[in-house]
């Protein structure tokens, strides 16, 4: 969850009660533009809510997350996340609207995103063909300049600690905007990590030393893009078995093993017929230095983005990544299994390197 730390982000009490006060909306004014919260109008649902389409009476659409009665993200939870996304102002990130009151009812309303998310698209056998090579790499950049921004542009320091296809959200023109702060966590600008009793997100974007440990830093989350990123190119879900008979391991597994033995051509989505193979290949090797296991080998997202605008960039070969056997809420026997399978690996094994003149390989 989002939390202040020492300073006078946690000071400014006085500022976060105008800056709320100035957010609310009418609750039935939010029930009506959702026709009272109807089916017809859901657009999904997560671990703290569901989503509703709804239309303002001055014809504005609007995405309305009602969260849970029931739902872990307390009072504290939700008015941090108020105050966390209202200050956040980037193309790439989903801008809050407000949020409203009522009772037990929380709800936070937000801008309207037109597509969906990018899970709608990229798993999804017959959508996935409209996301061609080139509107997945632009996907992958909004989604580097929106961390980016998380990390280090804006003038407090976010860890999101839930990036995942569900959370990136997709505009009219295919631009991703990524969503869901409720899991957050503020630092002051010289921080860089903290711990927490508490494990939220979503296992399979976790980054080992956060699911076993409590540990995150901006590395925590560029483990999850690495994830995300091969997911993207390959089309499958990190908790996918990929492969026949007992040759079936999972997304990351398949990755690693793909690129050692130089086939990592089997990782590009059928649907992207190849197209663009080389820069294909230097968003799967990015992807690759993102998972890695250790924490310092990953690099930032300013390294990211990089890597990503100058091709003279060499980049290093990834090590082993952390594996993830697995998906859903796992129990304390499969974490602690995990950990053992994690604590066998090794970084030492070789790989294929690169030549002078085609670096990635095939």
């Amino acid at each position: 969850m989002f939390e202040a730390d020492d300073g006078e982000y946690a000071d400014a009490d006085e500022d976060e009660i105008t800056i709320v006060e100035s957010f609310q909306f009418n609750f039935d004014i939010v029930r009506a533009a959702t026709n009272d919260f109807s089916n017809s109008n859901k657009l999904g649902q997560g671990g703290f809510g569901v989503v509703y389409r709804g239309k303002l009476p001055d014809g504005q659409m609007i995405a309305v997350k009602r969260l849970l009665k029931d739902s872990s993200q307390g009072d504290v939870e939700f008015k941090n996340e108020v105050l966390l996304v209202a200050k956040l102002q980037h193309r790439n990130l989903v801008r809050l609207l407000g949020f409203s009151l009522e009772g037990s009812e929380r709800l936070l309303i937000y801008e309207f995103v037109t597509n969906k998310s990018l899970d709608y698209f990229i798993f999804d056998p017959t959508r996935k063909a409209q996301l061609n090579w080139q509107k997945r790499y632009d996907i992958i950049r909004g989604i580097v300049r929106g961390l980016l921004y998380l990390h280090e542009d804006s003038r407090l320091r976010i860890i999101h600690r839930d990036i995942k296809a569900s959370n990136i959200l997709l505009d009219d023109e295919m631009n991703p905007k990524i969503s869901d702060f409720g899991l957050a966590r503020l630092f002051v600008i010289d921080q860089s990590e903290g711990n927490t009793d508490q494990i939220v997100g979503t296992y399979g974007y976790m980054a080992p030393e956060y699911a076993m440990h409590g540990q995150f830093s901006v590395k925590s989350d560029v483990f999850s893009f690495g994830v995300l990123v091969l997911e993207i190119i390959s089309g499958h879900k990190n908790s996918t078995n990929i492969g026949h008979g007992n040759d079936v391991e999972y997304l990351l597994s398949f990755a690693w093993r793909s690129w050692r033995e130089g086939k990592a051509q089997n990782m590009i989505d059928a649907a992207l017929n190849n197209i663009s193979a080389n820069e294909i290949m230097r968003c799967i090797h990015i992807g690759l230095l993102c998972v890695q296991e250790n924490v310092v080998d990953r690099p930032t997202m300013a390294t990211v983005a990089l890597m990503l605008n100058s091709y003279s960039l060499t980049l290093s070969i990834p090590s082993k990544p952390a594996y993830f056997y697995g998906s859903g809420t796992r129990s304390l026997q499969d974490m602690e299994l995990w950990a053992g399978n994690i604590g066998s690996t090794t970084s030492g094994e070789s790989v294929n390197h690169a030549s002078n003149t085609d670096p990635y390989p095939r």
